[in-house]
C-alpha cells in the first residue's frame, strides 16, 4: 500500500485518485492560513515553481484542527492563498489530520511516519502546547501542527517526515535528492 491507493476530495468536492502523481516526486502538507508557519506557503510556492518541470508536485491540505488557524471555506482559503502567495500548486478540500474523523490519506500517513522532534526557536513554543493536547506526543505519528510535510517518491512511498520547524532548505534539498 502506498499514497497512490488513496482518493481524496477536491475543493469542489470531486474525487481526486492519487494515482495520478505515479511518476512524481510529491510533498504532502496539512495547512493554515491563520498560522504562524502560514508564510512557508512563500517557500512551498518558490520551490514548486522550481521544480514542477522536473517531475515534482506538492499536495496541499487544509486543517483547521490546530488552535482553529484555517477558519473559513475551501474557496475563502484558496482565496486566501492565491492572493497573498500566488499558489499554484493543487489545493484540495479541508480536511482532520487526526483523530477518528480523520481523512484516510492521512490515517495511512500518521501510521507509517514518526515524530521527528521539533527544532530551532520554535520548538520552545511548541512543545508546551502539543505536550497539553497529547501528553504522548513523541511517541506516536499524530500530525503535531500545521505545515507538517511528508516527501513521498516517485512510487507513492512516503521518504521523509518534516515538522513544521524544519529548515525550509532542508526540505527543498531533500526534494532535489529524490528527483
Amino acid at each position: 500500500m502506498n499514497i497512490y491507493d488513496f482518493t481524496v476530495k477536491a475543493m469542489d468536492g470531486s474525487d481526486v485518485d492519487l494515482s495520478q502523481y505515479k511518476g512524481k516526486v510529491t510533498l504532502v502538507v496539512n495547512t493554515a492560513t491563520g498560522c504562524g508557519f502560514t508564510p512557508q506557503y512563500k517557500d512551498l510556492q518558490e520551490i514548486y515553481d522550481e521544480l514542477k518541470d522536473k517531475g515534482f508536485d506538492i499536495l496541499d491540505f487544509p486543517c483547521n484542527q490546530f488552535a482553529d488557524q484555517a477558519p473559513g471555506t475551501d474557496d475563502e482559503i484558496h482565496t486566501f492563498c492565491t492572493g497573498r502567495f500566488g499558489i499554484t500548486f493543487p489545493q484540495f478540500a479541508k480536511i482532520d489530520v487526526n483523530g477518528e474523523n480523520a481523512d484516510p490519506l492521512w490515517k495511512y500517513i500518521t501510521s507509517n511516519t514518526k515524530f521527528e522532534g521539533f527544532d530551532g526557536p520554535a520548538k520552545l513554543m511548541l512543545s508546551p502546547i502539543v505536550k497539553k493536547m497529547d501528553k504522548d506526543y513523541k511517541n506516536n505519528g499524530n500530525i503535531k501542527w500545521n505545515f507538517t510535510k511528508f516527501l513521498v517518491d516517485k512510487e507513492g512511498n512516503i521518504v521523509a517526515r518534516f515538522e513544521p520547524t524544519k529548515d525550509m532548505k532542508d526540505v527543498r534539498e531533500a526534494i532535489v535528492a529524490l528527483l
